[in-house]
């Protein structure tokens, strides 16, 4: 079973330059459906206007300005009259341990990967609830689920993601809004390029930990196993299922990672079970 479908879906995709945002935003076209493209400088999206006229509006958006989000779907409110699907893609990656990263490197990163996530889905909800049901799609990361050595602010922001969407999906559910988290491994787009950057300083001590990381990360760009298209193949299939996932990992690698760690706190919990249960009063009816 798909979800429900008007003539045509009207999408609105952040991060739409490179990468994951341009790639779903041309299935989502070429499958026939309405897209409002958006990045910080929208003459890259040029070409998607050329070769789907009518059915793209392009828009400069920058998820940290306040104002923007709001602007945004007010534009789409008035073009579209509806909003069907809401794509969170926008975001970028830091790398260095959580010691060597100043405050001026990580928080423009939370402003993008966390803040502008919570601003574009207070600013789209009215709508979509207007229209009824639709689905809100945050991509987070197989970072937002574990952590690595040399990506700690990182996940802090992807987990910070993940919680969000967790509580975000129970809320919406009864207005027929569903909430997909993607955690993607390590696909061969951008991310290792110019979406990540590398903190200035760097310590000795960390070489082996964090220093690691870095050093994988450059000698990795261009050679990660994943495959975008067949990604984003897969990712376009949950958004149209009648119930997608709550969390969809993608790629080999995320799903190693993902299992590793349910693994490791499974076996925490039946360590630690009866130290646990064994910490409420005797008699709990006792204030």
């Amino acid at each position: 079973m798909t979800m429900s479908s008007p003539a045509s879906r009207t999408w609105l995709i952040t991060g739409c330059s490179s990468g994951f945002g341009r790639i779903l935003a041309e299935l989502a076209l070429t499958q026939g459906d309405r897209v409002v493209a958006t990045a910080r400088r929208p003459e890259q999206l040029e070409y998607l206007r050329a070769r789907f006229p009518g059915a793209v509006l392009t828009l400069a958006l920058d998820v940290t300005d306040p104002a923007a989000p709001a602007a945004a779907m007010a534009e789409v409110a008035a073009r579209f009259g509806r909003l069907d699907v809401l794509v969170n893609n926008a975001g970028f990656g830091i790398v260095g341990a959580v010691e060597e990263l100043q405050p001026s490197e990580y928080r423009p990163m939370f402003e993008t990967n966390l803040f502008g996530v919570i601003e574009m889905t207070r600013a789209a909800l009215p709508l979509m609830r207007r229209t009824g049901g639709g689905r809100i799609v945050n991509l987070s990361s197989v970072g937002g689920f574990t952590g690595r050595a040399g990506f700690g602010l990182y996940n802090a922001s992807k987990f910070a993601v993940e919680g969000l969407s967790e509580a975000l999906a129970q809320e919406v559910a009864p207005f027929g809004i569903k909430v997909i988290i993607v955690e993607p491994g390590a696909f061969r787009t951008e991310f290792l390029g110019r979406s990540i950057a590398t903190g200035a300083m760097r310590l000795p001590e960390y070489d082996s930990t964090s220093g690691a990381t870095r050093d994988f990360s450059n000698a990795n760009d261009g050679a990660q196993p994943g495959d975008p298209a067949r990604g984003i193949a897969v990712l376009m299939q949950a958004i149209l299922a009648q119930q997608p996932p709550l969390r969809l990992p993608l790629g080999r690698d995320a799903l190693a990672r993902i299992d590793g760690k349910l693994a490791a706190v499974a076996a925490d919990i039946a360590t630690w079970r009866a130290a646990s249960e064994a910490t409420g009063f005797d008699r709990p009816d006792v204030r």
